[in-house]
């Protein structure tokens, strides 16, 4: 699936939010822990079990209402081999499910790394004489900052397999001022790197306009959002810090164009972690998922308009 797929999706639903999937035992209703270590004792591979079935039943509940999934890796790799082999079922799963999926691990490396990086989120993986899928998924997120050779790798992925990448230029943390407002020359860092996106993108433009390279832009500053947007309209954003981190639906307007195209707005606590914010008992907490995820839709509409 590619960009052009995901916009189709957007317009499709009316809806450009992304559920982020960051699951870890302190967020997960209790009585989900409880059956899974009823079943496989305080182990690694209950916790494992938690965040399938937790992810899992998330993904059935609000399938239809968004169209895309974002799987944020620390948390499946913070189990070891148990937490990774189900994050791959997870991405499986979703792709049935017809979600688009994106894996969010940042990865960057020199090049030969990135080649093996790239091979096994995107590619097969040769064993003897047969070849393994490891993953399920249309996108992942990458840090630029080693250069072109930690990109590269990914493009004919991008090119030809229908595969995204999205590029960090601007992120919703704070402190990243420290490194990505920095001046470089008559640019700040930030402009530097979407320019490097914009060079890396050659023959990479779908038929929306929108390059298969795509950049990670953060809802917590939305002037820069804005300047980004103006400057670089070809590139599609991916949204991180709504929610929980500060990030408003009057924020992310500054993300899309006139016509409400070029951009996915994730969220993950304010969705997933709702049932808390209600002094739920955990057992309802897909129908709070629902209207938590309902409303971030709803309060976007109010400033962008899908067309």
């Amino acid at each position: 699936m590619s960009i052009d797929a995901l916009q189709e999706r957007i317009r499709k639903l009316k809806n450009p939010v992304m559920l982020g999937l960051d699951p870890y035992l302190p967020i997960l209703p209790p009585h989900i822990v409880k059956d899974a270590y009823a079943a496989h004792g305080q182990t690694v591979q209950g916790a494992a079990e938690a965040y399938y079935r937790f992810c899992t039943e998330l993904l059935d509940r609000l399938c239809g209402l968004v169209p895309a999934v974002k799987l944020q890796s620390a948390c499946f790799e913070g189990l070891g081999a148990d937490g990774i082999a189900k994050m791959q079922a997870i991405s499986r799963y979703a792709k049935e499910r017809g979600y688009y999926v994106l894996i969010d691990s940042m990865r960057g490396d020199v090049g030969s790394v990135a080649e093996i990086y790239a091979q096994a989120m995107f590619g097969t993986v040769p064993v003897g004489e047969t070849a393994h899928k490891l993953y399920e998924c249309d996108a992942l997120t990458v840090n630029g900052y080693l250069g072109s050779d930690g990109i590269k790798p990914f493009l004919p992925y991008c090119k030809h397999e229908g595969k995204n990448i999205f590029m960090l230029l601007k992120t919703s943390n704070k402190s990243s001022r420290e490194v990505q407002d920095l001046l470089s020359g008559d640019r700040v860092v930030y402009t530097a790197m979407a320019d490097l996106a914009m060079r890396w993108s050659d023959g990479l433009f779908g038929k929306y306009g929108y390059s298969e390279l795509g950049a990670v832009v953060g809802a917590t500053f939305p002037q820069t959002m804005k300047l980004l947007r103006e400057k670089y309209d070809r590139l599609f954003f991916l949204v991180p810090g709504y929610g929980a981190q500060g990030g408003t639906a009057k924020n992310v307007q500054f993300a899309f164009d006139r016509f409400g195209h070029g951009a996915i707005i994730s969220a993950s606590r304010s969705i997933i972690c709702a049932w808390q914010k209600e002094g739920s008992d955990g057992t309802d907490y897909l129908d709070f998922a629902y209207q938590a995820a309902e409303k971030m839709k709803n309060d976007i509409s109010k400033y962008v308009v899908i067309l």
